[in-house]
C-alpha cells in the first residue's frame, strides 16, 4: 500500500506516451494523407504527417455518387438492420435458455455449444446459402451469422445473474414471460445489451468475407470495397467500379476510403465503453 516511487510513475508515463504515439501517429498519418494535395503526397513518397494545404478533394471524389457512396449506404443499412435482428434473436434465445425448466433447454444449449466448438466449414455454408436462394442478397450477410454463440452465452449468463426473487415477485403480480422480459429483465440488462449490440455492429460493419463469397460487386458493403481497393491494392478503375471524375492520387483516395470506413465505429465506441467491464465480465462470470 506504499506510494509508488517517482521512477515508477515516470516509467508508467513513458509507457503510456509510447503506446499513445504508436496508436495516434499512424492514424494521424492516414487522416493527413487523405487531406493532402496530390503534389504533396508525391513529393513525400506517398505519406504525409501534416498537410501544408489541406483539401477535401479525395472525399468529394469518392462520395460523388460512385461505388464508395453506394457501399457506405449498404454498410449503414446492413449494420443497423442486422444488429437489430441479431440482438432481438439473441435476447429471446438467451432468455429462454436462462430460465430453469424450459422444455428442451439443455439439449438446445448443448447443440449451440457444439457449433461453437465445431463451426461449419466454408463449403457447407456456401451450399446452404445457395440452396436457400440467398445468393447476391443482403439476407446472405445476415442469416448465416444471425446469432453469435459468444454473445448468446454472455447474455444468458447475465440473465441468470438477475435475482430469482424478482421473477417470483413478478409472477405473483400476474406477469407473464413477455412482461417479465420487457419490464424487468431488459431494463436491468442495459450494460450487457449495449456491449452485445456493439459486438454485432462491429461485426456487420466489418463483414467483408461473406460479401466476397455471396455478393456481386455492385452490392458490396464498404468493408469489401476497402479490402479490394485499399488492402488488396486494386484500382477502382481496373475492377470495373470506376467513379466519375476520379482525379485524386491513388494513395490519397485510398486513405480517404480508409478514414470513412473507420470513423463511424470510433464515434460509437466511446458512448458504450462504460458498459464493457460490467456487461462482459458479469455475463462471462455467471456463465
Amino acid at each position: 500500500m506504499e506510494k509508488p516511487r517517482v521512477a515508477t510513475k515516470a516509467a508508467k508515463g513513458v509507457a503510456v506516451a509510447v503506446v499513445l504515439a504508436l496508436v495516434l501517429i499512424p492514424f494521424l498519418v492516414i487522416v493527413s494523407t487523405s487531406l493532402a494535395s496530390n503534389r504533396e503526397v508525391v513529393e513525400n513518397g506517398g505519406w504525409v504527417l501534416w498537410p501544408s494545404d489541406p483539401t477535401l478533394r479525395a472525399y468529394r471524389t469518392i462520395l460523388d455518387g460512385g461505388i464508395v457512396t453506394k457501399a457506405l449506404g449498404v454498410s449503414v443499412g446492413l449494420t443497423v438492420i442486422g444488429t437489430l435482428f441479431s440482438l432481438a434473436c439473441t435476447t429471446f434465445l438467451a432468455y429462454a435458455l436462462a430460465r430453469p425448466g424450459v422444455f428442451g433447454g439443455k439439449p438446445v444449449l448443448l447443440l449451440i455449444l457444439f457449433t461453437f466448438l465445431f463451426p461449419p466449414g466454408m463449403i457447407p455454408a456456401f451450399l446452404l446459402v445457395k440452396g436457400a436462394g440467398m445468393m447476391d442478397t443482403y439476407a446472405a450477410l445476415v442469416a448465416p451469422v444471425l446469432i453469435n454463440v459468444f454473445n448468446l452465452i454472455v447474455l444468458r449468463g447475465f440473465f441468470q445473474g438477475i435475482p430469482e426473487e424478482l421473477y417470483e415477485a413478478a409472477r405473483l403480480d400476474g406477469a407473464g414471460d413477455w412482461q417479465i422480459l420487457w419490464r424487468i429483465v431488459l431494463p436491468l440488462s442495459k450494460a450487457a445489451l449495449a456491449v452485445v449490440s456493439l459486438f454485432y455492429a462491429v461485426s456487420y460493419w466489418n463483414a467483408w468475407f461473406h460479401a466476397s463469397i455471396y455478393m456481386e460487386s455492385g452490392h458490396w458493403p464498404l468493408s469489401q470495397v476497402l479490402r479490394t481497393y485499399v488492402i488488396g491494392g486494386s484500382q477502382i478503375a481496373d475492377t470495373g467500379l470506376s467513379e466519375a471524375g476520379m482525379v485524386s492520387a491513388p494513395q490519397t483516395t485510398q486513405m480517404a476510403v480508409l478514414v470513412i470506413a473507420t470513423v463511424p465505429i470510433l464515434l460509437v465506441y466511446p458512448f458504450l465503453q462504460k458498459y464493457f467491464t460490467k456487461g462482459v465480465l458479469t455475463g462471462a462470470i455467471k456463465s
